[in-house]
């Protein structure tokens, strides 16, 4: 959109009283926002409009308001920052249909109709070793079947989310709590920047905007707005992205959710989901199978001649092999255990776990731990 036609959206953004609900009100009865700010008296109370409101908006934005908006405008075309309106033929359909789209998009990087056919996967900031791995599987298992990974850019799950997405040569879309002029959190600057390459960044909020903490739940409204259903990997019960997975509840989305050992304080979260009718989630197989009739038929015949399907390649496993393997899981073992449960010589077992990771059967996290690589299951 250009500058000249997102200036009547900023200007009706800027009067007092009017928030995103009314705004998309006001739009949606006169078709255009200029013609919200030229509308006579009658016209705006015969929608309903109080005094009030009926007078702010024939008065228009203070002085001080007006000087920001021309500003923020310039810093638009400085940065190259994309604005697209609820009106405008590239906004997001899926977002269209939530109950509160917003009716502003800031975006860097680029949005494609195949994005319509996404996943967001969500989750705690202090992931385990072993949920990263997870989150990191399932995003990049699902790009490789032609599905685009939502996520929020935090740390722990989100960023696993879009490193996995990024790794499986798909398209990841990272949802900011801020104003796309700044990077929260800071050191995840280079990611953002690979984002915006293969994919996109978005925001609703304008340039300046600080990442308060009460922006984020509005945030996830639009993570699980753009997506077909939403995963929750690890997470606390009074995690945030419980708050996604109730919001993609209430916007028709589905609710998945990767089970955990049920002394962790981040399995909580996904086994509460469970216990609410959540479907449960071992592979990015059990996602397609559930979203599947929401696909569309080119989706699906692609689908169908093995185009975009995960790969299981076939590794050879000697005995021994097969045995520590077998001793392993998704679960992180230590080498001490390995032995133990495989019966094994030490250092034969520190070869054959040598082997299984260089052929991608298994990876070795910090402290000496190893967990499967279930893609790569024989």
């Amino acid at each position: 959109m250009s500058h000249r036609s997102l200036r009547p959206w900023l200007v009706l953004r800027a009067i007092p009283g009017v928030g995103d609900a009314i705004l998309l009100k006001l739009v949606h009865a006169f078709g255009a926002p200029d013609a919200v700010l030229s509308a006579p008296q009658s016209a705006l109370e015969e929608i309903g409009c109080r005094p009030p409101l009926v007078e702010a908006i024939r008065r228009g934005p203070a002085p001080d308001a007006i000087r920001e908006l021309d500003k923020e405008l310039e810093q638009l075309q400085r940065r190259k920052v994309t604005v697209l309106t609820y009106l405008d033929a590239q906004y997001p359909a899926p977002l269209r249909t939530i109950p509160d789209p917003p009716p502003l998009l800031y975006v860097q990087g680029s949005l494609l109709e195949t994005d319509r056919h996404a996943v967001a996967i969500v989750g705690t900031r202090k992931v385990s070793a072993a949920g990263r791995i997870v989150a990191e599987e399932l995003a990049r298992d699902l790009v490789k079947m032609g599905f685009t990974i939502v996520s929020g850019l935090a740390r722990g799950v989100d960023a696993a989310a879009h490193r996995g997405a990024l790794a499986g040569k798909g398209r990841t879309l990272a949802v900011m709590g801020c104003g796309l002029d700044r990077t929260y959190p800071a050191d995840h600057r280079q990611l953002r920047e690979t984002i915006e390459q293969e994919g996109a960044v978005l925001s609703e909020l304008p340039l300046g905007a600080a990442p308060h903490s009460y922006h984020f739940p509005r945030r996830n409204r639009i993570i699980s707005g753009l997506s077909l259903g939403v995963v929750v990997t690890e997470a606390a019960i009074e995690s945030g992205s419980l708050i996604t997975a109730r919001l993609a509840g209430e916007q028709g989305r589905e609710v998945f959710a990767v089970p955990g050992f049920v002394k962790a304080e981040q399995s909580r979260g996904p086994n509460s989901l469970i216990k609410d009718g959540a479907r449960l989630v071992e592979s990015a197989q059990d996602i397609l199978e559930e979203l599947l009739p929401q696909l569309d038929p080119a989706f699906r015949e692609r689908l169908a001649g093995g185009a975009g399907t995960v790969a299981q390649p076939k590794v050879q496993f000697s005995p021994d092999e097969t045995l520590v393997y077998d001793v392993l899981s998704v679960l992180p073992q230590s080498v001490d255990d390995v032995i133990r449960r495989s019966g094994l010589p030490a250092a034969q077992v520190a070869a054959i776990l040598l082997s299984l990771e260089l052929n991608n059967s298994i990876r070795q996290l910090p402290g000496n731990e190893y967990v499967r690589v279930t893609s790569g299951m024989h």
